[in-house]
This record gives C-alpha cells, structure tokens and sequence, in this order.
C-alpha cells in the first residue's frame, strides 16, 4: 500500500526537508528572525552585519554540509546492501569508516604538516578497508551475506585499532583533536566542505543511477545477473570503489558518523520500494533530512557544548540495528 503513494512520499519529504532548511537557519545562539533570514537569503540585507555573517559564513555552509553527509552515507549503504545483497551492509559495518579514519588519523598524526591532504588519506584508508573485505569475499563467498558482513566488521575492528594504537602514543592535545573528530561533527565545515563533498556525492549518484537496471539484476542472483550481460565482479568493484570515494570525502570532513548508511535504506525501501531508482533518490532525501535534525539536536541539547554527531547516530542506530537483526532472524 505505502509503494503505491511512493509519489506522495517523495513530495511530503521533500517538502519536509525544504522546512528543515528554513527552520535550522533560524536555530542557533544568536537570535535571527524569519524577516531577517529571508532578506538575507534574498540578498535585500545589509552586508557585514551579524545576520549575513552567520547565516552565510557559519549556518548554511554547514546545514549543505549536513545535507551532503546524510544524503552521501545514505546512497553509500543503499548501494552496498545492493550490490552484497546484504541488508545489514553499510559504510561503518562494511570497514569503510574505519579505514578512512585510519587514513585521516595517519595524516593527522603522523606525517609531516601538509604533506598530503586528510581527504586523500581517508581514501586510501578506505581503498584498504575494500581490499580486505574484497579479498575475503572474493569469488562465491559474495553470495553468503553474513560472511561479507562479518568480514567487514573484522576489517572495521582491525583498523579501529591500528588508529587507537597510533592515537595512544600521539601527543596528547593532537590525539584529543583527533578523537573528536573521529566522534563526527560538522563545526568545521565551511564552504570548502561543500565544494569538496557536493561534486563527490553528484559523482556517486549519477553513476549509481546510470547503473540502476544492473544493481536491479544483482537483487535477483549473480546468475540470473550474468544471463543478463551484467559482469557482477567488475559492477561490485567498481560500485564499492564509488563508495570509497564518497566515505572518505565525508570522513574527511565530519569524522565517522555511524549507522546513517544502515537506518536510511531499510526506511526508504519501506516507502519508495527496493528499484534501484527510488530506492538511491528516497534514500538521499530522507538521509538529507535525518542528519539536519541530528545535527541540530547535537547542537542545542547542552548549553554552550556540541555532543558529536557519532554518539547520537550510533545511540539510535544501535537500537535500529538490533530491531533488524531480530527482525532478520524472525
């Protein structure tokens, strides 16, 4: 029944999200009125003045950036439960977080000042993570779903680990740094964060969407794939390195942000369906709108302090992630 109003879905949160947009401008210490973020916004306000700063140079820069994370770790967990046929596959189970945040951490604590961007070692931490999980599941093993989800939360434990043993003996106020940044949160997000990240998740979402009838095939069995002319090994490969790409732009702007990829599927699969189309465009809108709210309850929440954005995620996450697997089991 809900499949048949996917329509009036997609229009209800759209329109959900586009509320959101105006309602989080307005949330913050310094008090702007409607009037006032609309005459910004329209460019009728006077410039320099305390509402045209903070709404163009701190809110909206990072209200795109929450809207490019939630929506990118969205797509990134639809495609990876696609393409494993794994419902319960997603960038942080999948190692994906953790290899990108060994990278970052490496960079970060490691090399020397500016040698490499943290965006490129969170990439290369991911392309790690991908290649341990590819190597065990390599073959026919894809076709057992808990063996690719055990083989990522190994991966993801194994490189948890290598960056709690760099941080360990990191000095102290570079590890802290680090820490709380690998905990997510988007109060270092500005304009370069949205340049970066929107050509990455555009990238990511036209490719997926140019392969939507493939990722169709998959859902059935690699052999009735494979009957339809779609090369599964080369698909997966290239859709995970697709992933990759998007997980480390993100983690190299938020952190780790867990269970985003996981929640936001299963959702939007109950509304919009499970093709590949509705599925990666209700899984953005709906990521979008999630990460806008979690971002504006790790804001307000406590005076005067942020709680990253990781705890909240994972607190609900956690709960949706054993419901699923009861649910799974059932």
């Amino acid at each position: 029944m809900l499949k048949q109003h996917s329509s009036a879905f997609f229009g209800f949160i759209a329109l959900l999200l586009l509320a959101s947009v105006f309602a989080s401008l307005l949330l913050g210490t310094a008090d702007i009125s409607f009037a006032d973020m609309l005459k910004v916004l329209l460019s009728q306000a006077p410039q320099n003045t305390i509402a045209d700063t903070v709404i163009w140079q701190i809110r909206l820069p990072r209200l795109l950036s929450a809207c490019l994370v939630g929506a990118g770790l969205a797509i990134s967990g639809a495609i990876l439960q696609n393409t494993t046929r794994n419902p319960l596959a997603d960038p942080y189970l999948f190692g994906l977080m953790a290899g990108a945040g060994l990278g970052a951490t490496v960079v970060s604590i490691l090399l020397p000042a500016h040698f490499i961007s943290i965006a490129i070692g969170a990439f290369i931490g991911a392309m790690l993570a991908v290649v341990l999980v590819f190597a065990v599941c390599i073959g026919s093993n894809w076709r057992k779903p808990e063996l690719s989800l055990l083989a990522g939360v190994a991966v993801s434990f194994m490189l948890s680990a290598m960056t709690s043993f760099i941080l360990y003996f990191a000095e102290p106020f570079a590890a802290n740094r680090v820490i709380f940044w690998l905990l997510g949160s988007l109060s270092p997000t500005d304009w370069h964060s949205v340049k970066l990240l929107a050509p990455v998740f555009i990238f990511v979402l036209i490719l997926a969407l140019a392969l939507r009838r493939q990722l169709d095939a998959l859902l059935l069995s690699d052999e009735s794939a494979q009957t339809l002319g779609v090369n599964t090994v080369k698909l997966r490969l290239l859709l995970i390195i697709a992933t990759a790409l998007l997980t480390a732009a993100i983690v190299s702007q938020s952190g780790g942000i867990a269970f985003v990829g996981l929640m936001v599927p299963h959702i939007a699969r109950q509304l919009f369906g499970v093709t590949a189309m509705k599925l990666l465009i209700g899984s953005a809108l709906i990521g979008a709108l999630f990460m806008i709210w979690v971002d504006n309850l790790a804001r307000i929440v406590l005076p005067q302090q942020e709680i990253p954005l990781g705890v909240v995620t994972s607190f609900i996450g956690s709960i949706f992630f054993l419901f699923l697997m009861r649910r799974q089991s059932r």
